[in-house]
């Protein structure tokens, strides 16, 4: 019996590939589909099977899919074809005769207001629809939005936001994918919601973790919502992005993106990974790339 790992060639696909792997699965028990296949070359020299799948190209999904018992279906990250694309999956697995699907969805994705939520509250409401054994992991917010950030933080010795003093229960994308593995891999989880996220902290202790981890003053900046979309725009990020980034900003001031369920914990059986340990391990990757 198989496992299809949808969008492997991206972060999150590609570490629940090795989280089942260095969990013991056989290789050739795990399908990694993803649109560009050529950066699944060397899960295939390891012995996964790669196959192209592309949701927007519903097409494609039959194939990939065909043989699979189970699936994690990562979500997708095309704002506003979300829904459509996940719908596509969805449906493809149904008629490959997956019989559950794991889905990543969003913490809070019931009641957050955010517009991130809506298409994965819409993606969970079809998959629970659909017939299909399922197992839902709203995951939080990755750590690695924000030290992806450390090196434009380090020069203008300011972290960026509109979060106000929310708190954000963020963990890495590791411990999201190791849930995943763990989902898979138990047979206790079908039907299940789980709220995922790890110890949470303003964006004020966050720029004093970074200040504290890199011997330099960072300082959190609040900004409005429009003046934060801006900003992201004028720095590369495309104007439908900058603004659901801004947006989630203000989700995480309305606690949106804040959980106290230790679901995330149990599942792993081990700690998340905090802040200062992402903070610590970026600082530490760009030092080394100098």
């Amino acid at each position: 019996m198989s496992t299809v790992i949808t969008g492997a060639s991206g972060h999150l696909g590609r570490l629940v590939v090795d989280q089942l792997l260095a969990a013991g699965t056989p290789p050739a028990q795990i399908v990694a589909t993803g649109r560009d296949v050529a950066k699944l070359t060397d899960l295939a020299q390891d012995g996964v099977t790669v196959r192209r799948a592309d949701f927007a190209d519903p097409s494609t999904l039959d194939e990939a899919f065909a043989g699979a018992d189970a699936m994690v279906l990562v979500s997708t990250t095309t704002v506003g074809q979300r829904f459509d694309n996940h719908r596509n999956a969805i449906d493809a697995a149904r008629r490959a005769g997956v019989s559950r699907i794991v889905y990543t969805s969003i913490v809070n994705a019931s009641t957050a207001k955010m517009t991130l939520a809506d298409e994965h509250r819409r993606t969970e409401d079809y998959l629970r629809a659909s017939g299909s054994a399922f197992t839902i992991l709203r995951n939080g917010w990755y750590l690695e939005n924000y030290t992806d950030q450390l090196p434009m933080i380090t020069q203008y010795h300011a972290l960026l936001g509109s979060a106000h003093d929310g708190l954000v229960s963020a963990a890495s994308r590791r411990d999201y994918a190791a849930a995943a593995a763990a989902v898979l891999t138990q047979d206790e989880h079908l039907g299940a919601t789980y709220e995922l996220g790890g110890t949470p902290f303003t964006l004020t202790e966050l720029a004093a973790t970074i200040s504290d981890v890199l011997g330099t003053h960072i300082a959190y900046q609040d900004m409005p919502v429009a003046d934060y979309t801006a900003t992201l725009t004028a720095a590369g990020l495309p104007p439908e992005m900058a603004a659901a980034v801004a947006d989630a900003d203000a989700g995480l001031a309305r606690g949106e993106l804040f959980t106290e369920s230790d679901d995330l914990v149990k599942l792993i059986g081990r700690p998340a990974t905090t802040a200062h340990e992402a903070v610590q391990k970026a600082a530490a990757t760009i030092e080394e790339s100098r």
